[in-house]
């Protein structure tokens, strides 16, 4: 922890270093925000890059809705793109601290989907599964510091066609980064708040540089503090750099790159059955070995005689270590004055630490804890490249995405000293010494290849079509390279081949403006998802039992898929906004990790629990009656049903007609803003329905209200600082108690299970922050 500090404190000196740079030519006034001047048949694009949202409100074109910063900005600096998504309607995101940043304890649900089944993508870098082990990319939150986010694109229908994902059943959503300011200057903001939480974000912007218009950005963001119950350190840091260079004046390149470094204590995993006995504010017993060390000898608390599973009640700690790096560049270039060619370059790195310490697995020194240590590492990189030309009424687009991935991920298992013969390890250095064993390891190769076509047809100015469609090929070759036979006890762990394929995903589009202030539109799509990769029972195919088992489920897998279909129209008046969206979403083979066991030692299972039906609505009601004043809300449901039972080791569970797990059937959200000359207030509040946490049904959560209230004021220029301006926010205004993360450590098919994280109670938060 000391060096991570130590590290921060010399990148602040680094950033703050003054840069001097030449004057802005005449010509760069002119140019366009992007530093791009509007090319033909681009200027549904363009629009969307100069879209500002009023009041707060949101902004759309067709299925996407657009969050711009005017949105993002009434949240804590520093919160997850995530969880600013959750403004919208039919999204639910949950996280057991208040700006949903623990990679561990927080979800995304979009319209039933969960975040392992939705596109992501930065400035058109794939980001992948958002899993806590991401096996093919990484968290939005480590990809790009939620200052740098100028806007985010969402699809929550069909998702984009050209989206490079191979996880895009249910929506996509689409970051995109801020450009370098066109003069020379920067962006300073400070933010304290509850739990000794402090926040540092510089950025740096040198203007243009010369004349061929080079210009470039640099930040860092700096945030530590405390958990809200328990004991530890949560740390991120994570630097960001953009260079922008125009070409021949239409067309730019450019660079972006991410490096973040993440410390994370996690909050204890709890039962339903632990939350009733033994209250909300149970955690990890760190940093008292004593008690961890006694509780593995079955010597335990007062407060958990009587307990029938005080063991998985007493662990010592968990912690989360990442270190990623990302870059990519990418060619914006006008081939003719009808034909555009855009292509993206990229690569990305990252290596974790995740620790346990066990008291299933006694240290060969006689003590009966041991430190059990997942070490996941990704490298991969990837290029898309896409032609557009435009034809009369026609544009037509096609492109290619390859990606070639490589994932590891191992466990050991390291020694814990006898009590009050040394420290324990510190899981934070990252320095465990030598196992005694390792418990698994497993390996994979992975090759992506994604072809789309697709023509967008506009017969009057008013209506527009597309059609079109994609070609997936991904093919993962891996499984288990080390075993411990007797810690597994398998004589060889899985080990082969998959392939999901589909040369033939239609995707149909139509958006038209039917009189003024009137949009209809209608978006039809088949789509499918890759295998997922995993360490050995932590949720893939390749994480069953045996080879035996992997090879009987090889023969009767196959890729999860849905045909989805969204209906929707929008009114877009001066006094009254409103949208309507219905949905319907055949979904077959949907592939669930049902899990057993302990959370150290779990038995995972993957299987088809067959279709999932889906019909729902999201509606969304803005009023704008006064000068300033905008009053939103809206309202979701969401009747999404497993087709089928299952029977698994003879026994029959009746999983049909039940509601899909984690995700509620009703939502409801509520917004009002008013902006009164320099300052705003903002008050948001939220209703979460009953949420199933078995498959059968037989476990649910109850549903929970939300509220949060922010103001903001603006004090102007002071000599050489710029629109100084002061921010405050409460998280969780009545205190609410409540079940925010379900799942975890994965869903039982009937019964409790140790896989549920409350939520953070009220929380305060201020922010200063300047332009200079």
């Amino acid at each position: 922890m000391t060096k991570m500090k130590q590290a921060s404190r010399l990148l602040t000196c680094l950033l703050t270093t003054a840069l001097a740079v030449p004057a802005m030519p005449a010509w760069a006034a002119a140019a366009s925000p992007g530093g791009k001047t509007r090319a033909p048949g681009k200027a549904r694009a363009v629009a969307a890059e100069a879209l500002t949202v009023s009041h707060a409100r949101t902004t759309a074109h067709g299925a996407t809705v657009i969050l711009g910063r005017q949105v993002l900005d009434q949240f804590v600096p520093g919160t997850s793109a995530a969880k600013m998504l959750s403004r919208l309607p039919g999204i639910n995101f949950v996280s057991d601290d208040p700006l949903g940043t623990d990679s561990w304890g927080s979800a995304l649900y979009m319209r039933g989907f969960t975040q392992q089944q939705l596109g992501f993508a930065l400035d058109g870098i794939p980001l992948g599964a958002q899993d806590f082990r991401p096996y093919n990319g990484l968290m939005s939150t480590f990809a790009i510091s939620p200052d740098n986010i100028a806007a985010m694109d969402v699809s929550q229908g069909a998702g984009a066609l050209a989206m490079p994902s191979t996880t895009n059943l249910g929506g996509a959503v689409e970051l995109r980064s801020v450009d370098p300011q066109m003069t020379r200057g920067g962006t300073v903001s400070q933010t304290f708040g509850s739990n000794q939480t402090y926040r540092t974000f510089v950025r740096l912007d040198t203007g243009v540089l010369n004349r061929s218009g080079t210009r470039m950005l640099v930040s860092y963001a700096r945030a530590d503090g405390r958990k809200w119950k328990g004991n530890g350190d949560q740390f991120d840091q994570q630097v960001n750099a953009k260079v922008v260079q125009p070409i021949a004046g239409a067309g730019r390149l450019t660079l972006f790159f991410d490096w973040n470094q993440t410390m994370q204590f996690a909050y204890a995993d709890q039962s339903l059955a632990m939350l009733k006995a033994l209250g909300t504010r149970n955690d990890y017993y760190w940093p008292y070995y004593n008690l961890a060390y006694l509780a593995a000898q079955g010597i335990y608390q007062p407060s958990l005689a009587g307990f029938s599973d005080a063991i998985d009640v007493s662990y010592y700690d968990g912690v989360t270590i990442a270190k990623d790096y990302l870059g990519g560049a990418t060619l914006q270039l006008p081939l003719t004055d009808r034909l555009d060619w855009n292509t993206v370059l990229y690569g990305h790195g990252q290596r974790q630490w995740q620790t346990w310490t066990s008291p299933y697995t006694p240290s060969p020194n006689g003590a009966p804890l041991s430190e059990q240590v997942i070490e996941p590492r990704t490298q991969r990189y990837g290029f898309t490249s896409a032609l557009d030309y435009q034809l009369g009424i026609n544009r037509i687009e096609g492109g290619l995405w390859y990606e070639n991935d490589h994932y590891i991920s191992d466990e050991f298992q390291y020694p814990e000293p006898l009590l009050g013969q040394g420290e324990p390890l510190d899981a934070v250095n990252g320095r465990f010494g030598t196992p005694f064993q390792e418990n698994w390891g497993m390996d994979y190769w992975s090759n992506t290849v994604q072809t789309h076509l697709q023509d967008t047809i506009r017969p009057t100015r008013n209506l527009v079509f597309n059609l079109g469609f994609r070609s997936l090929v991904v093919t993962t070759r891996g499984g288990g390279v080390a075993n411990d036979v007797a810690y597994n006890g398998q004589e060889t762990l899985p080990y082969g081949t998959l392939t999901a394929a589909n040369g033939f995903l239609p995707d149909f589009r139509a958006d038209w403006h039917f009189l003024r202030h009137h949009e209809l539109y209608l978006d039809i799509t088949k789509n499918m998802r890759g295998y997922g990769m995993s360490g050995y029972q932590l949720g893939s195919a390749w994480g069953v039992s045996s080879q035996q088992t992997f090879e009987a489920l090889k023969r009767t897998i196959q890729p999860e898929t849905d045909w989805v279909y969204d209906l929707g129209y929008r009114y877009s008046g001066r006094l009254l906004q409103g949208s309507l969206n219905l949905y319907h979403v055949d979904f077959s083979n949907r592939l669930q990790s049902l899990t057993a066991g302990t959370i150290i030692q779990p038995i995972s299972t993957v299987i088809n629990v067959g279709g999932v039906t889906m019909n729902g609505l999201d509606a969304a009601l803005t009023l704008t009656p006064l000068r300033g004043l905008a009053i939103t809300n809206s309202v979701s449901y969401n009747h999404a049903v497993y087709d089928n039972n299952i029977t698994t080791q003879g026994t029959t569970y009746f999983l049909k007609g039940q509601q899909v797990v984690n995700y509620p059937r009703v939502m409801y959200k509520s917004n009002v803003t008013y902006n009164f000359h320099d300052a705003q207030i903002h008050f948001d509040a939220a209703y979460t329905s009953r949420r199933n946490f078995s498959y059968v049904g037989d476990m649910s959560v109850p549903g929970f209200w939300m509220a949060s209230l922010g103001a903001r004021y603006r004090f102007g220029d002071y000599r050489f600082l710029k629109n100084i301006t002061v921010d405050f926010n409460v998280y969780n205004l009545f205190n609410s108690s409540y079940v925010s993360q379900m799942g975890e450590n994965g869903n039982p098919l009937s019964g409790d299970y140790q896989s549920v994280l409350v939520g953070a109670p009220r929380q305060y938060f201020g922010t200063i922050s300047t332009r200079f």
